[in-house]
This record gives structure tokens, sequence and C-alpha cells, in this order.
């Protein structure tokens, strides 16, 4: 896919969901530790989970299991005897669950101030908004051979951003395992992360294992094709 297709396709998935996932909203008490999630970048009720954790502004290990993907679907196949997405693990209270609505109402209620918004992420909005955005972006659920990485690498990301849904499907074909740090607008983790990578501008990815750093989403696009695929 070219450049400018690329980037108004992912332009049109956030259309299509009307910007869910780009601010963060009223927040509750923070986890010590961040969400596990097992999912991939082109199930609908998956991004119905990641734009609830933009909202909440929390932090997740983000464990990709696109489709042939030999690592992620299989370990939570061993772990559950199922392959069904997304699924949320959180080690700070020992819970565990499928299903996106339940999930979403679990964040809430132990890390939000209020209750979700159910009208943008009932199942009715979800179902009218998925076929549109995989329309959009064929392709982008199926595994592309990689090597795994010995450490996860790291995304500073919001939901709604079109830039860093190109990098996120990336990382998520390569099945490449990252944490993901959640910057939506008016976060407060916003002022920390500007500090850290000198300006507010996302995507920006972190690697551990070579010790590289970068915005812009072609370039890590670019970047992560050329160090981890086979």
């Amino acid at each position: 896919m070219n450049r400018k297709l690329d980037v108004w396709t992912a332009w049109g998935v956030s259309i299509s969901r009307l910007g869910s996932g780009l601010f963060a909203g009223e927040l509750g008490p923070r986890p010590e530790k961040p969400l596990i999630l097992y999912e991939f970048e082109a199930c609908p009720f998956c991004r119905k989970v990641r734009e609830a954790l933009t909202t909440l502004d929390l932090e997740a290990e983000i464990r990709p299991c696109p489709k042939g993907g030999p690592r992620f679907r299989e370990e939570l196949k061993k772990k559950t005897g199922r392959a069904q997405f997304p699924y949320l693990e959180d080690p700070n209270t020992g819970a565990a669950m499928f299903e996106s609505d339940e999930i979403i109402a679990y964040l809430y209620k132990q890390y939000g101030a209020g209750r979700p918004p159910l009208l943008r992420w009932s199942a009715p909005a979800t179902y009218l908004s998925a076929p549109l955005a995989a329309s959009l972006r064929p392709g982008n659920a199926s595994y592309v051979k990689a090597r795994a990485p010995e450490k996860p690498l790291e995304l500073y990301s919001f939901e709604a951003s079109p830039y860093c849904r190109i990098a996120r499907e990336t990382l998520c074909k390569l099945e490449l395992p990252y944490l993901l740090h959640n910057v939506g607008k008016g976060s407060p983790s916003r002022k920390k992360f500007a500090q850290m990578s000198g300006k507010m501008m996302v995507p920006f990815l972190i690697d551990p294992n070579t010790g590289a750093k970068m915005f812009e989403s072609a370039d890590i696009k670019a970047y992560l094709y050329k160090t981890y695929a086979l």
C-alpha cells in the first residue's frame, strides 16, 4: 500500500468511529502494574477495548494475535482453551476475562470515575462501524513471518490517531509484543512524555533491543520490517 493510501484509509477508520479513543476522560485509581491484553488490530471488539484504554489513560502489555500467528494465539489457547479476542488480564487484581463489554465495564469500575459511554461502545454501534473499518484496511489481520524480540518494545500512542494505527498494525502483523503507553488529548501522561521525547508527537517507538527511538509512522513501519521481518 502506498503512503498516501495508507494514511487516508487509516484516517477513515478513525472517522468511522467518530473519534472514539481521542481524549482521556475522567480517571479513577491508577494500577501499579500494566494490564495485559491479547488482541489483534483488525478486530472491532479489540478496538473498543483499546479506545477505552485511551479514555482511561491506561498502560497495557499488548500481546498481538494476528491470524496465523504462531506465538500469542497459541499461548492463549493453552492458557484458556480458546482463541477468542480480546482477552484481558489484570495482574493488579488477578481478574481475567473475555468479551469486550465485560472488559470495558471492568476497566471503568476499577480505574474510571463514572460509567462507560454505552452508546459509543454498544454492540449496535460496533457492528455498524466495524464493516467500514475492516474494508478500509484490508490485509492487516494476518501474520507476517518475523523473529521475536528478546524484550517487548514500547509505543506511545492513542487509539484514534491514524498514524498510531499504522504503527500498531505493523507491530501486530509482525507479532511483536509491546508496552502501550496511552497519551490521548488531555492525558496527564502527556507532559512527562513530551519531556522524555522532546516534543508532543505520536507515534513514538522505543526498541530496548537495539536502542532505537523514533517518531513518524512511515519510519517506524520501515524499521520494524527491516529489523524483525524474515
